[in-house]
């Protein structure tokens, strides 16, 4: 079968000792229970204003795509969490549980705002702060707002080889791996084995990974233009105009998983080299998750059929 890449449509992350799996209106996980059996959960998901003309509209879409993903990650993970951890134990009663999942829900509230807060000071206030200690240097005010940029990326890539050397970490990116893997494999027109997707690639263009990096190199070339001498202004610029920089990142992100330009593969490239450090081989057990959570939101073989030009037969002894 031919090996150009065909777009699937199907997405993920990964979560606590699995893989979320995302197309259209179905969201899977996966996760290898401590029992090591494989549980499955699938829901059906509809984002906020679907079907309206927002949704469609370039850049806009862009934004929206990116804050019902952010809602839906964190959900999964706390949800994958609950999962593995949970024990072979009687049920509890309807008071207890409500109370229970009253005190997780919060907690995941907490935890998110806590996490927000962090990535704002690390990504937006210490790079302005910064940038402020020499701003008396540097009499540019362009080349000032390229020196912030630089250091935002510098952050974040010290940042990403520092938590990558963490072995929970480390387990997270070999799923993270997996997902990949699976996506590449039937995108490249083999069937959603476990031997072909050991296979295949754990890079992938359309990885969150990619968009993060396509958001601090949109914000370099964007806050080149849009300059402000007051410190709390461009802080205040930074914050305002997050929406704006992920708008533009997701159309090229978009644009790299349907296309293989010379430009797009020069875009793509910085965020591909640094999956090396957000992903890992994965094992075969994981590899199993993956393909678990695929195939509960995802008709693999219709797809290699329509278009890849595989037949029935063809999946006779898989």
């Amino acid at each position: 079968m031919a090996n150009k890449q065909h777009y699937s449509g199907i997405g993920g992350q990964a979560v606590l000792e699995g893989v979320m799996m995302r197309r259209e209106n179905m969201v899977a996980v996966a996760v290898r229970k401590k029992s090591r059996d494989i549980e499955v959960e699938v829901e059906e998901h509809h984002a906020p204003l679907e079907g309206t003309i927002w949704q469609r509209l370039p850049f806009v879409r862009g934004i929206l795509v990116f804050a019902d993903s952010l809602a839906i990650g964190i959900k999964t993970l706390n949800f994958s969490t609950r999962m593995y951890d949970e024990e072979e134990t009687p049920p509890k009663d309807m008071r207890a549980a409500e109370q229970e999942e009253k005190k997780e829900n919060v907690l995941l509230c907490l935890t998110t705002a806590i996490s927000f807060a962090f990535a704002l000071f690390l990504f937006v206030f210490l790079p302005v702060l910064l940038t402020d200690i020499i701003r008396g240097a540097i009499r540019s005010d362009w080349f000032l707002a390229l020196v912030e940029g630089l250091i935002r990326i510098a952050i974040f890539l010290v940042y990403l080889i520092a938590i990558s050397s963490m072995k929970d970490i480390h387990r997270l990116y070999q799923y993270h791996g997996a997902e990949h893997k699976c996506i590449n494999c039937i995108e490249r027109g083999k069937p959603l084995t476990k031997r072909y997707v050991l296979q295949s690639s754990r890079f992938h263009k359309r990885c969150g990974t990619s968009f993060l990096f396509l958001v601090m190199l949109v914000s370099v070339v964007l806050f080149v233009f849009i300059r402000v001498d007051s410190t709390a202004l461009r802080l205040l610029t930074r914050i305002v105009l997050i929406p704006v920089v992920a708008g533009i990142s997701y159309e090229i992100l978009r644009a790299a998983g349907r296309r293989d330009t010379p430009l797009i593969r020069v875009l793509s490239a910085p965020g591909l080299w640094l999956q090396r450090f957000t992903t890992r081989e994965p094992d075969g057990d994981m590899v199993e998750v993956a393909i678990a959570s695929v195939e509960a939101v995802f008709d693999w073989k219709s797809y290699l059929i329509r278009e890849f030009g595989y037949t029935e037969r063809d999946f006779d002894g898989l």
